[in-house]
């Protein structure tokens, strides 16, 4: 990014691109699955889970996760610890995921580049916040202190947005690789929030991804979208409650060639499908990263 001091820059984190999950495709970990999983253990390269939802000390839910861990790597996806919080990070939810990274040494961990915390109220949503030289200084000091809390690097998402802030004046993927230059921080690239953006305000989702530095990414994550007739538009809703659209695999494949194989998850969150289908759907990304593996001549597991 033209203009910014250099000085800036994180040196002292490792790669961006280092990933212990494998290159291939994994799956959400949702309710209505897990005693599938504990039973069959069916073929998946990894799962992920939401953070918050195994914070409590104890009970079935952390057992399930424990036996599994033993047969599946693990990635963390936080939902609430707001990074883009004007009012930096909750003390508290800091060190109770600490504690929650520490007990099952996750594989990954991630967060949202997005807000969803004011006066010490936990609101029910990621809210956008203005792309601007304030908010990126805030957002790399959130994401320092997240990463001194966990000793660990953590990935940043981009963002599914259905409204524009007039004053912002960083593009929303230079300023995610802003963000990621000076935190040292991954990227979590959401191929399908790329999507829902681009189509909701005309933009070139395919010049989103080439702006993106490719080297960072260390997931992807799939998810369907919902449409919705607003007037005489219509306007596209990340609610992960569908299949893959053939538009969003074309995104995929195009982020692939940028970025090399990279672990994929299937996110499918609403209107949840039996296990079988949420695998099927895991299956055609991992069609595409074996087949991206044969085209650049690496072994195929």
């Amino acid at each position: 990014m033209s203009g910014r001091d250099d000085a800036n820059a994180r040196t002292d984190c490792p790669a961006a691109s280092a990933s212990l999950l494998p290159p291939r495709a994994g799956v959400g970990l949702r309710h209505p699955h897990v005693l599938g999983f504990l039973e069959e253990r069916p073929a998946t390269a990894f799962l992920e889970v939401h953070s918050e939802n195994y914070l409590g000390e104890g009970g079935p839910r952390r057992r399930a996760l424990f036996d599994l861990a033993r047969d599946y790597p693990l990635s963390f996806h936080g939902v609430g610890l707001s990074m883009g919080s004007a009012e930096g990070l909750d003390p508290t939810h800091l060190r109770r995921l600490a504690a929650l990274f520490a007990d099952f040494q996750p594989a990954v961990v991630s967060e949202h580049l997005s807000w969803s915390v004011a006066g010490g109220s936990y609101l029910n949503d990621l809210l956008p916040l203005p792309y601007t030289d304030e908010a990126l200084a805030l957002v790399c000091r959130n994401i320092d202190r997240a990463q001194e809390a966990f000793g660990r690097r953590i990935l940043l998402e981009n963002p599914s947005s259905y409204l524009r802030f007039r004053h912002s004046t960083i593009p929303e993927a230079e300023f995610l690789a802003e963000v990621q230059r000076r935190s040292g921080c991954g990227l979590l690239l959401d191929v399908n929030n790329v999507y829902v953006s681009a189509q909701n305000h005309g933009l070139d989702a395919r010049a989103y991804l080439a702006a993106l530095p490719a080297e960072a990414v260390g997931e992807i994550h799939l998810a369907g979208h919902a449409r919705r007739p607003v007037g005489d538009q219509v306007l596209l809703i990340d609610d992960h409650g569908s299949a893959v659209i053939p538009a969003v695999w074309q995104l995929y494949e195009t982020a692939l060639a940028l970025t090399g194989p990279r672990p994929t998850l299937i996110e499918w969150d609403s209107n949840i499908p039996e296990l079988p289908v949420l695998l099927a759907e895991a299956a055609k990304a991992d069609r595409r990263l074996i087949g991206l593996d044969v085209v650049e001549g690496q072994h195929v597991a």
